[in-house]
C-alpha cells in the first residue's frame, strides 16, 4: 500500500486526472503484446492516441535507434515534442514501451485493489504498461481539457529490458535538451531512485595447452586450473561477490562457466561470463581491472614441463553507466514538491538495478525515475497496485503541467 504522508495535507488546487479512464487506459496497453525489438504494435496505439487527441503528426517521430541497436528490432524510440502554452524549462516524461517474454498473451482482470493477468502461466506487463499509461494519460488530459502546460517532451523507449539500448542509442537532439526529466517504471508512487548502478560484462577466455590426461598430462597446461586458481585469488583478495573497498562499494559475478570435451583430455580452452556492478565509475572499471589482473596472474602461474605457460584474454564493456544526482537537482526537487502536494513522504532511492535513467543521465539529462504501481515484476505472480497507480498519475500530471 501506498504509504499515507505525514508531512501534509494533500494539495487539492491543481486538476485531478481521470483515474478510471487512466486505468482502462493501462489495461488496454497491457493485453498489446510488445517484447523488446517488437515494440511495433505498442508504438502504433500510442501514436495513434495522441495524433487523435490533436497532436500534428509532424511532432511525433521515431529514431533509429534499433538500426544502431545489436539485437535489432522492428521501431526505434518514439518522441513527442509539445510546444509549451507557459513559459517554463522543457519537461520530459518518459517510459519504455517493451515487457519481458513472459508477458504475452497475459488477460489483465481486476481483483479487488490489483490488476493481475487472469492466466497464471503469464506476466501481467505492468512492467512497463503502466508506465506508459501514467505518461500518456497526463498528456491526453493536457491535450484534452486545454490545461497551461510548459514545453513537454514525451518519450517512450525501446529495449529497455534487453540491455537499455533504445536510451543507449537515443537520438538526443530531438529530445529538445529538457531541463528536467521523469521516467515512470516501479512501484511506490512516493519512490524518487535519484542514483542507480552501473555495470560491466566479463568475457573471459583461457587458454591453456592440451594433452592426453593419463600419457603425457606434464604436457599440458590446463585452463580449468587456471580458473580455478584464479577464482581462488578474486575470492581471496575481495573482488568477487559484495566488494566493499573504504568508502566504495560494487558487486562481481562470474555466472557461467563452460570448458572441456573428454575427462582423458587436458582442457586448453575455458570461458568465463560474468558482469561487475558500481554506483561509482571509477570503482567500476576498477573492479574489471583487478579481474583481468588476476586472471592474467593465475594463467602465468602454471606451466608445463617445457615451462610454456596458458594465456587469459579479459573483455570487459559498458553495459550501462552509473549515475546519483544530487538530492538538490531540479528533477528531484520538483518531483518531491509533486509527491508531498499530494500527501505523500518521498522517499530518496539508490538502485542495484539498472535503469534507462542511466544512460539518459549520461546523455547529460537529469533524469529521476518515479513508480507506478508495479509490484512482482518479471514473473507469473506481477500485479498493478491500483492505489499506487493513481497516485502516479496524480504525480505525473502535477509534473506535466508545471503545478510542481
Amino acid at each position: 500500500m501506498t504509504r499515507p504522508a505525514t508531512v501534509s495535507a494533500v494539495d487539492s488546487t491543481w486538476p485531478e486526472p481521470d483515474l478510471d479512464r487512466a486505468l482502462a487506459l493501462a489495461v488496454e496497453l497491457m493485453q498489446i503484446p510488445g517484447p523488446s525489438c517488437q515494440e511495433g504494435a505498442i508504438a502504433e496505439v500510442v501514436r495513434g492516441k495522441l495524433r487523435r487527441a490533436g497532436v500534428p503528426a509532424a511532432a511525433i517521430t521515431s529514431d533509429k535507434a534499433h538500426e544502431q541497436s545489436p539485437a535489432g528490432g522492428e521501431v526505434g524510440n518514439l518522441i513527442v515534442q509539445l510546444p509549451g502554452t507557459i513559459r517554463g524549462p522543457r519537461r520530459l516524461l518518459m517510459a519504455h514501451l517493451d515487457t519481458v517474454p513472459i508477458c504475452i498473451g497475459c488477460q489483465p482482470v481486476r481483483r479487488g485493489d490489483d490488476i493481475v493477468s487472469a492466466d497464471p502461466s503469464t506476466g501481467l506487463g505492468a512492467d512497463n504498461r503502466s508506465g506508459v499509461a501514467v505518461v500518456l494519460a497526463a498528456a491526453l488530459e493536457i491535450l484534452q481539457r486545454k490545461l497551461p502546460h510548459p514545453p513537454l517532451t514525451l518519450f517512450f523507449s525501446v529495449q529497455e529490458e534487453l540491455g537499455l539500448f533504445g536510451t543507449r542509442f537515443v537520438d538526443v537532439p530531438r529530445l529538445g535538451a529538457p531541463k528536467l526529466a521523469w521516467n515512470w517504471d516501479g512501484r511506490g508512487p512516493q519512490r524518487v531512485t535519484l542514483a542507480a548502478t552501473g555495470g560491466r560484462t566479463l568475457d573471459i577466455t583461457l587458454r591453456g595447452i592440451a594433452s592426453h590426461a593419463g600419457g603425457a598430462p606434464e604436457r599440458g597446461v590446463s585452463a580449468i586450473a587456471i580458473a580455478g586458481r584464479a577464482i581462488h585469488d578474486l575470492v581471496e583478495a575481495g573482488w568477487h561477490g559484495d566488494i566493499i573497498c573504504g568508502k566504495r562499494t560494487g558487486t562481481c559475478n562470474l555466472g557461467v562457466i563452460t570448458g572441456g570435451t573428454a575427462t582423458n583430455m587436458v582442457t586448453d580452452l575455458v570461458q568465463i561470463k560474468g558482469e561487475c556492478r558500481s554506483c561509482d565509475r571509477r570503482f567500476l572499471d576498477r573492479i574489471a581491472r583487478e579481474v583481468t589482473r588476476v586472471f592474467r596472474r593465475a594463467a602465468g602461474s602454471l606451466r608445463n614441463h617445457k615451462g610454456a605457460r596458458g594465456r587469459a584474454e579479459v573483455v570487459s564493456e559498458i553495459e550501462y553507466q552509473p549515475f546519483r544526482l544530487r538530492a538538490t537537482e531540479p528533477s528531484v526537487t520538483v518531483a518531491a514538491a509533486a509527491i508531498r502536494g499530494l500527501g505523500m513522504e518521498p522517499e530518496l532511492l539508490t538502485t542495484q538495478s539498472a535503469l534507462d535513467a542511466n544512460w539518459m543521465n549520461y546523455h547529460g539529462i537529469p533524469t529521476a525515475t518515479l513508480g507506478a504501481g508495479q509490484v512482482a515484476g518479471h514473473s507469473v505472480n506481477e500485479r498493478l497496485d491500483i492505489g499506487q497507480f493513481h497516485q502516479g498519475c496524480r504525480v505525473a500530471l502535477r509534473l506535466a503541467t508545471g503545478a510542481a
